[in-house]
């Protein structure tokens, strides 16, 4: 749970660092140029330091808008690249006998696999269930030790 928490405030991190970023830009992009005497009514081309995009050159644009594109990549893209490269790679691996805990919730033990489609078994009473392998959130050992736990309580509710 924590890393979905970190993510997020990667995330919020990044979009106020863009915002700030966006803003400095623009403030400095329209400036209001102006007089020599410094009364803000001239046109700019009076005091010579000021004239154009107030100030800033349009390099310092360039440079800002790489910095936002660098930020948004490292902290947003790449992360959700892996994350998604990490669960593919999971779902292909998958295997005949695996114990599987689906998106929504369900626990079993796969019984077939297809090109699209894995099916699995649930429980003692072995009901069936088909589903598409991108359902599918996390395999191994989990699943096994959550499903021996639970056993395990109705076990010894039943023979009190």
């Amino acid at each position: 749970m924590f890393s979905k928490d970190k993510s997020c405030v990667l995330r919020v991190i990044a979009i106020v660092m863009t915002v700030a970023m966006i803003a400095v830009c623009m403030t400095g992009c329209f400036a209001p140029a102006t007089s020599g005497d410094g009364t803000g009514t001239g046109t700019g081309t009076e005091g010579g330091e000021n004239a154009g995009m107030g100030g800033m050159g349009i390099m310092t644009l360039v440079l800002y808008m790489g910095i936002i594109i660098a930020v948004f990549y490292f902290l947003m893209i790449r992360p959700e690249k892996k994350r998604k490269k990490k669960a593919q790679e999971m779902r292909d691996s998958l295997a005949i006998g695996d114990n599987i805990t689906t998106i929504g919730g369900m626990v079993g033990k796969i019984v077939n696999i297809s090109d699209e489609f894995v099916t699995f078994e649930t429980g003692e009473d072995r009901v069936r269930i088909k589903i598409t392998k991108w359902g599918i959130s996390s395999t191994g050992k989990d699943t096994q030790e959550t499903e021996d736990k639970v056993d395990n309580r109705g076990t010894d509710t039943e023979s009190k």
